[in-house]
């Protein structure tokens, strides 16, 4: 009922990666993670990412700083704004989530929470073998695994499919497949998507 297409390199998706288990917990519904490299997004359909990078307007600079800082308080979590190495390269990371399967999902939440929360680099190798090991993967069977040309291929096709789908950015969020919701702040629009279907189907 739920696909969560994410990259760990966006701080609202961590925001929302967070704030949306306790949500598919609440009406028993599964959420099918979906690794993608949101700069091939940006690259491709949302170049104005980058302008607004390289000249922001410093008010909503200011603002946004703030923004994320409340999100960051209501979640419980510790977001670093900007971390040391920003934009980094998540490439390693992603395809570590595509190779992991449906075990992934602590992976990825141990992935945010060193880039976000404890400011480590998740491009270096050293740093996804000390995260392998805090969740129990094997870190030389990670880096064989992220090696392999269909794993590559997986993230590239999620990548391709979410903007197939009309997707901008990450996290983007389908509820019942076709109804899209962009970003963290969407949540309860999400809850009351998924409340609707839970209720038509009972």
């Amino acid at each position: 009922m739920i696909e969560f297409f994410f990259d760990c390199s966006s701080p609202w998706t961590y925001l929302a990666f967070h704030n949306i288990r306790p949500l598919a917990e609440e009406f028993g519904v599964e959420i099918s993670w979906r690794p993608i490299l949101v700069g091939g997004i940006f690259n491709s359909v949302n170049p104005s990412v980058y302008a607004s990078r390289e000249a922001p307007v410093p008010l909503k600079a200011r603002y946004q700083k703030k923004d994320l800082a409340d999100w960051a308080r209501s979640a419980g979590l510790a977001i670093k704004m900007p971390p040391t190495v920003f934009p980094v390269n998540s490439v390693k990371a992603m395809r570590g989530c595509i190779w992991l399967g449906k075990d992934m999902e602590p992976f990825a939440r141990a992935v945010f929470a060193a880039y976000w929360g404890d400011d480590k680099d998740i491009s270096k190798d050293e740093v996804l073998s000390e995260i392998c090991r805090s969740v129990g993967v094997d870190p030389e069977r990670f880096f064989a695994g992220i090696g392999d040309q269909a794993i590559k291929d997986q993230l590239k096709a999620n990548t391709d499919e979410v903007m197939a789908r009309g997707g901008f950015g990450s996290p983007t969020i389908f509820v019942d497949k076709t109804d899209m919701y962009f970003g963290n702040d969407r949540m309860p629009l999400i809850r009351e998507a998924v409340a609707r279907l839970k209720a038509r189907a009972a």
